[in-house]
């Protein structure tokens, strides 16, 4: 084996950790706002006020753990280092497509749902809130929606990722070795 196939070997073995890390990251992100839209937000709709503030102001309080935070911030970066990796290939496509709609939802977390749980959290203890109600209302339909936006993005990101993996185990764009220019003669046989 050459040099240049060996070290484009390694290369491509360091960048295909570092997708697949990415990869793994998204989808647990995904995960989560799935799980969030289709079993946590629908049962605590069933909840009356008080109750439905209390165990949001708790979850928005305890998600905030190195766990999540590897997940979501290991997300953007891994992702985006994985671009970087993979700039000069045909997966480069597939893994920048997915840092922009994972950006999309990174910023859409800190600028809607976020605020939103600290304006929950503002509001104090459900048992003394004056009007329970009021506080639920102005927070559960746009946070609802909004993590359905991010649950949807976060798998598409996913799928995006996914793509770029598979490219890269085939070797590229599932380019035979006869067709790839650095092969030289011994793929031409």
């Amino acid at each position: 084996m050459t040099q240049e196939r060996a070290t484009a070997r390694r290369g491509r073995g360091s960048a295909g950790a570092v997708l697949g890390i990415a990869t793994v990251a998204m989808g647990l992100m995904a995960g989560t706002f799935y799980a969030f839209a289709c079993a946590v937000l629908p049962a605590l709709a069933r909840s009356g006020d008080r109750v439905y503030i209390e165990v949001m102001q708790h979850i928005n309080d305890v998600i905030q753990n190195p766990v999540f935070f590897a997940g979501f911030f290991g997300a953007l970066v891994c992702t985006a280092l994985s671009a970087w990796q993979l700039r000069r290939t045909p997966m480069r496509r597939w893994v920048f497509a997915a840092l922009l709609v994972y950006a999309a939802a990174f910023v859409l977390t800190s600028s809607v749902n976020v605020p939103l749980n600290d304006e929950l959290a503002a509001a104090g203890d459900p048992a003394r809130i004056a009007d329970p109600g009021a506080v639920r209302e102005r927070f559960e339909d746009a946070w609802v929606a909004w993590n359905a936006v991010r649950a949807v993005l976060c798998t598409v990101a996913s799928g995006l990722l996914v793509r770029a993996l598979v490219l890269l185990g085939r070797g590229g764009a599932g380019q035979s070795a006869y067709l790839d220019p650095a092969a030289g003669s011994i793929a031409s046989r």
